[in-house]
C-alpha cells in the first residue's frame, strides 16, 4: 500500500501543479481583463475578478480533484497533513508543485497580455485590518473545506469552496488571498491582482495564524475529521492497476 502511494506521488504532484498554474492564470488574467474592460470602475473591475475566480476554481477542482484532491494551497495541504490525510512525504511534493504552479501560472497570465513574464508588483498591501482580514479568510476556508467533507457532501466541495472565495474576495478586506502559494506568485505581476513583495511575508504570517486557529476549531467542531481527511477536498482513489 506504501509503495503504491508512493509511485502515484508524480501524477498528483502534477495535478497539484497543473491545478494551481490554472488558479493563478485565473486570478491574474481576470484582474487584467477587469483592468482593461473596467478601467474607471475598481468595484466593477474586483467583481469581475471575484467572478471569474470562483467559476474557474469550481471547475479546476472538479477537475484535478479526482488525481490528488485538488488541495491548490499549501495552507489546505498542511491542515491535512495534521489531521493524517496525507503523508509527511506527500505534504511536501504537494507544497512544492503548488508553488511551482502558482508561478508558472502567474507568469502565463503575463504572457497572455502581452506583458513581461515577471513584473514585480508595486502595490502594497499593509496594515492590520489587511492582516486580520487574512487570518479570517483562512480560517474561514478551513471551515468550509474540512466542514463539508465531515458532512459526507464531497460532491458539493467545489461549489462551497468557490462560493466562499468569491464572497471572501468582498466581505475580507485583503480580497482573500488566503493562500500563501498565490500570495508569492502574485508578487510577481504588476497588476490588479499584484501584492509588493515587501507585503507578501506578513499576509503569509497572518494566512498560517488563521490556519492554526481553524484547525483547533476544526478538531473541536468534528473530533472525527481524521475519518474523512484522505478525501479533502475530493475523494481521490489511486487508479487501479
Amino acid at each position: 500500500m506504501l509503495k503504491a502511494a508512493r509511485d502515484d506521488l508524480p501524477r498528483k504532484a502534477l495535478a497539484e501543479f497543473v491545478g494551481t498554474a490554472f488558479l493563478l492564470i485565473a486570478v491574474i488574467g481576470s484582474g487584467i481583463a477587469a483592468q482593461r474592460l473596467s478601467p474607471n470602475d475598481t468595484g466593477l473591475q474586483l467583481f469581475e475578478n471575484a467572478a471569474a475566480t470562483a467559476a474557474a476554481l469550481v471547475a479546476i477542482i472538479l477537475a484535478i480533484g479526482p488525481a490528488s484532491g485538488a488541495h491548490l494551497n499549501p495552507i489546505v495541504t498542511l491542515a491535512d497533513r495534521f489531521f493524517g490525510g496525507v503523508s509527511t512525504a506527500e505534504t511536501g511534493v504537494y507544497v512544492v508543485a503548488q508553488f511551482a504552479g502558482a508561478v508558472t501560472g502567474a507568469i502565463v497570465a503575463n504572457l497572455m497580455f502581452s506583458l513581461p513574464a515577471v513584473e514585480l508588483s508595486t502595490k502594497h498591501r499593509s496594515g492590520g485590518g489587511l492582516w486580520l482580514a487574512e487570518g479570517v479568510a483562512t480560517l474561514g476556508l478551513l471551515l468550509v473545506v474540512f466542514g463539508v467533507v465531515r458532512s459526507g457532501r464531497t460532491s458539493a466541495a467545489p461549489f462551497a469552496v468557490g462560493a466562499y472565495i468569491g464572497g471572501a474576495y468582498f466581505f475580507t478586506s485583503s480580497t482573500s488571498f488566503a493562500n500563501p502559494a498565490v500570495t508569492a506568485a502574485r508578487t510577481l505581476s504588476n497588476t490588479f491582482a499584484g501584492i509588493a513583495w515587501q507585503s507578501a511575508p506578513a499576509f503569509v504570517l497572518a494566512q498560517l495564524g488563521g490556519a492554526v486557529l481553524a484547525v483547533l476549531v476544526v478538531a473541536v467542531l468534528y473530533p472525527r475529521v481524521a475519518d474523512v481527511a484522505p478525501a479533502v477536498l475530493l475523494p481521490h482513489e489511486e487508479p487501479s492497476r
